[in-house]
């Protein structure tokens, strides 16, 4: 027993190292991710600051790491499409844009989400 805890903490310590190599290397390359977060990090703030239900502040928080995720996506899109067609072919310009409309379209969500919780 104790065999198998210690090979799945090494799985999620793996795991937990992979996914922070991701964001760093997302982070360094990516300036619409930066901005993104700190986008989040006014949001959080502000969902922290005024007076919303708990269901409110989760659902704002929920929505700004989804934008995140949608971002981080995009770019692991843009990275493989890059890989694999370097050179201009529309199927590539078209799944390169769709990673985008993802982004835009979670973007929005988290804007409506904000509308309804202000406007009530």
């Amino acid at each position: 027993m104790r065999a198998i805890v210690t090979a799945e903490l090494r799985r999620f310590a793996n795991t937990c190292i992979w996914s922070w190599q991701g964001w760093s290397a997302a982070w360094a390359s990516e300036k619409s991710l930066r901005q993104w977060t700190v986008v989040n990090l006014a949001s959080a703030t502000l969902a922290f600051a005024l007076d919303l239900t708990p269901g409110e502040r989760a659902m704002i928080l929920a929505l700004g790491l989804l934008i995140l995720a949608a971002e981080l996506f995009n770019t692991a899109i843009e990275e493989i499409v890059d890989l694999a067609s370097p050179e201009h072919d529309p199927r590539a310009g078209k799944a390169k844009d769709c990673g985008s409309a993802a982004v835009a379209a979670t973007a929005i969500a988290g804007g409506v989400a904000w509308l309804v919780v202000l406007l009530g």
